[in-house]
């Protein structure tokens, strides 16, 4: 069986070829708060470095992000943080 994590990881990398691509599982940080499921797979962080987000605002990136994610949002992801840079940005 896929995990959540495979499955972001999947997605981002075939549609935004990412240079850099970290998706990291903190539903631990988050036992017994909203949105929070037995199993985890609920509340995650995305740091993606990728030349699809030259010249896109940050709003435009996350957009981006979570159009990628629609289903995995929908579904069981309860919370996404996302930190979507350009080649080159600190």
């Amino acid at each position: 069986m896929t995990t959540i994590t495979e499955r972001i990881t999947r997605k981002l990398e075939a549609a935004f070829t990412p240079q850099q691509l970290k998706v990291i599982d903190e539903s631990h940080q988050h036992h017994g708060h909203g949105g929070w499921r037995e199993g985890g797979e609920t509340h995650f962080r995305v740091d993606i470095v990728s030349d699809a987000f030259l010249g896109k605002s940050r709003l435009e990136r996350h957009r981006l992000v979570n159009g990628a994610l629609a289903e995995e949002l929908a579904e069981r992801v309860h919370a996404l943080a996302i930190a979507a840079k350009a080649p080159g940005e600190g």
